[in-house]
């Protein structure tokens, strides 16, 4: 397998508060890499580092083998990195359609004949081809998680960031999300999940990623992470 996505070396302060400190990974093509860390711990920075809404102080971030330090996050979209948000922000005057048009031709750059046909695709992938012509705004938690799942697929990502996309559903529709999320897995698409729903996490990681205070605490399969000591003290609170 070939790297997609290499971090080396990154950091991020804010003031005197470093929220990303001295990071490094790789992920593999094809894989699904999970982050756990408890709130505060950096996670959500480190998404922001590798989409450009933010930029490191240190550090390089390796996109497909190129050094994506200088693109602009709209670039970052175009190049195959999509991604999902915590809060669902979805066009809600547009339909569900609409919205998936804006990802495919603005994020993916498609022209409209394709665009149509990569968002059908992505409709019916996703669970939400009965809800097409519904206003996004009228959409219940699940389907606007689905939906900020389905906008992201429609830039045609190589690389698809997941920020808590379980957060707030019950366990069924947990369960749902994730049999959607292990078909977009199927796909292909290179995966990474930040997640504190942490068996929706384990049912489709490969690899799992723990920070805390911006460090790395430990990385590797999930069944070693999660008997790790310092994960159980740290982040599950239990004493090893």
């Amino acid at each position: 397998m070939s790297s997609v996505l290499a971090l080396s070396s990154v950091s991020k302060s804010y003031g005197a508060l470093k929220v990303t400190d001295d990071i490094s990974f790789e992920i593999q093509r094809g894989e699904t890499y999970g982050i756990l860390g408890p709130n505060g711990a950096g996670k959500t920075t480190l998404f922001n580092l590798v989409s450009g809404d933010v930029r490191p102080d240190a550090g390089t971030i390796h996109f497909d083998g190129n050094d994506i330090g200088a693109l602009a996050p709209h670039k970052r979209c175009v190049a195959g990195i999509g991604r999902s948000y915590q809060v669902p922000r979805p066009f809600g005057g547009m339909t569900v359609f609409e919205n998936l048009l804006v990802g495919a031709t603005f994020g993916g750059e498609l022209a409209e004949h394709a665009a149509y046909d990569v968002c059908i695709d992505v409709l019916e992938r996703t669970g939400l081809k009965r809800r097409a012509n519904q206003l996004a705004s009228t959409l219940t938690l699940l389907d606007r998680k689905r939906l900020e799942l389905a906008r992201a697929l429609a830039t045609r990502p190589k690389l698809l960031l997941l920020d808590e996309i379980a957060g707030g559903l019950t366990e069924p529709e947990t369960h749902e999300l994730v049999d959607e999320i292990k078909r977009v897995k199927e796909h292909g698409v290179t995966i990474v999940w930040i997640e504190h729903v942490v068996h929706a996490l384990l049912a489709v990681a490969d690899r799992l990623l723990v920070i805390h205070f911006g460090k790395r605490l430990a990385e590797g399969s999930p069944a070693a992470v999660m008997d790790d000591p310092e994960v159980k003290r740290v982040y599950l609170g239990l004493e090893a």
